[in-house]
């Protein structure tokens, strides 16, 4: 069945990246290394571990650090010194900080009393959003308008992107029935450093655009989609992604093609109350 062979075939995958995290603790573990371990799409590869192991793969490096340590300070003579080397801490004070805030207590403390409280690991759980089966879609490539915006994804301004797009649909009279805003979130932010993510806001147009300043012209690919219907606030669109990821890919039959996923908002964030934003996810496959 393509379903359990699809499965599978991610599982190998993330066995591998695994292995590497085990091998490497007393290391600098780099996602970007990771990503290009386990063959995944550089553009899906944070969002598919999340949805295999149940939680951020930063997050797992990080528990099985300290769990490997509290092992170490337990069941061995090493100094928590040594212990903070051999599990990645470049010094004593890390380790303790980080041990302190996952255990609740000192890695000397714990080595007195062999008693830890272990706190509850935050599973993903996705809030009911009433999300449909996806409808596959085959789109044409597009051209468009776009300003490329740098930064954490949650800090970037966009009513200027929009605005700043907009004015060039005035200026060049670019106006017709049908213009789309699209985004196309490049980056995972687990993977590159903040100020190196990249967003392009994009005006999806009808006539012959010239650049403009910050505006470029291009062509978006088209190509096969899974299209999801979301509506509520942007605020929630993490999870949208965690039950894309965990739920409907890891039982379909469909493979992630190398290409970004890309957002279609269908309404006016300032007009619009939040619970009536309405959304399209294009999730792009084989």
């Amino acid at each position: 069945m393509q379903q359990s062979r699809n499965k599978e075939l991610y599982h190998q995958k993330l066995n591998r990246v695994l292995e590497y995290i085990d091998n490497h603790l007393d290391e600098k573990i780099e996602l970007k290394t990771l990503a290009e371990l386990s063959h995944f799409s550089p553009f899906h590869f944070h969002r598919i571990v999340k949805a295999l192991l149940g939680e951020p793969i930063g997050a797992y490096i990080t528990r099985i650090r300290l769990e490997t340590a509290a092992k170490m300070i337990r069941y061995s003579q090493m100094s928590v010194e040594e212990i903070g080397y051999a599990v990645g801490y470049d010094t004593p004070s890390s380790l303790t900080k980080a041990f302190k805030q996952h255990f609740g207590t000192t890695p000397s403390a714990y080595r007195k009393s062999k008693s830890l409280i272990i706190n509850t690991i935050k599973r993903m759980e996705t809030t009911s959003l009433n999300i449909k089966k996806p409808k596959i879609l085959t789109v044409e490539d597009k051209n468009c308008i776009y300003v490329t915006l740098k930064g954490a994804y949650q800090k970037l301004d966009y009513p200027s992107a929009w605005a700043t797009l907009w004015a060039v649909v005035k200026n060049q009279k670019l106006f017709t029935a049908g213009i789309e805003h699209i985004g196309l979130p490049f980056d995972d932010p687990n993977v590159t450093e903040e100020n190196n993510i990249r967003y392009d806001a994009c005006l999806i147009i009808h006539k012959e655009a010239k650049p403009d300043g910050k505006v470029g012209t291009k062509t978006i690919q088209g190509g096969k989609f899974a299209v999801f219907h979301y509506q509520g606030s942007y605020a929630n669109l993490g999870e949208v992604y965690d039950y894309i990821f965990n739920t409907w890919l890891l039982e379909s039959d469909h493979e992630l093609r190398e290409v970004p996923t890309r957002e279609k908002y269908l309404n006016n964030p300032e007009k619009t109350e939040e619970g009536k934003l309405k959304t399209e996810i294009y999730i792009p496959i084989k």
